[in-house]
């Protein structure tokens, strides 16, 4: 396995050269990198599984992570978490995509593979959190287009309307994610499963409602802070 994983970053590194010398267009670019990426995380879980372990589902998500110190026109960091379930534990594989350099899966982009064994499962809760940022741009745009008034006469409306609508998406669509709790102490950061909505959610939280047995779901949590 250890063999497997280097192979797939010296395939990525060689990705990352050919799209900086233009060898490969960007949508090409983007598919194989996320194939790679993929297939090098699975396979660092790998190295961690017992001889007669194996993957029952797995899903991926990437969070943009845009700073306000950083240029607009720069590429913001990415924040990638992995969830592999077992028919033993739940994985999760998190990491970060830095603009310009291959991903590794290692200390190099801050990979952390931590763990929950299916016996320490307590209870799985359901949060949501209004998108406050989405509704402050919205409401800013808005704002901006009515002080600025006759200077923006064509696309003044069109920014208001755009701006309104942001904020309300804001406000009725909040974020949503599953929590994983573990009986004792929670781990930190908190197994959040994100991207409820995909097959590859659902199919990890099944195998986790599956572990856990009959027990009652933790009450939902409005408006909780966490992850927007």
């Amino acid at each position: 396995m250890p063999a497997a994983a280097d192979e797939l970053r010296r395939e990525l590194r060689e990705l990352a050269e050919r799209r900086g010398r233009g060898d490969l267009r960007e949508k090409d670019f983007e598919r194989r990198l996320a194939e790679a990426s993929v297939a090098l995380t699975r396979a660092v879980v790998g190295e961690r599984l017992a001889a007669d372990e194996g993957i029952v589902a797995e899903h991926h998500l990437v969070h943009s992570h845009f700073r306000l110190t950083q240029s607009l026109l720069q590429e913001p960091e990415q924040a990638t978490v992995s969830f592999f379930a077992t028919d033993r534990r739940l994985i999760r594989v998190r990491g970060t995509v830095l603009p310009g350099r291959p991903v590794t899966c290692d200390d190099a982009d801050t990979t952390v593979v931590d763990e929950l064994g299916y016996a320490g499962l307590g209870q799985v809760a359901r949060r949501k959190q209004r998108r406050w940022g989405e509704v402050a741009a919205g409401l800013g745009a808005a704002l901006l287009a009515f002080l600025l008034g006759d200077a923006l006469a064509i696309t003044g409306p069109l920014l208001a309307g755009l701006g309104l609508a942001g904020a309300l998406h804001g406000l009725l669509f909040p974020t949503r994610w599953i929590e994983i709790l573990p009986r004792d102490a929670l781990p930190v950061p908190p197994f959040e499963l994100h991207g409820v909505r995909r097959r590859s959610a659902r199919r990890v939280l099944a195998v986790v409602a599956g572990a856990i047995g009959p027990r009652q779901e933790h009450p939902s949590a409005s408006d909780q802070a966490g992850h927007a």
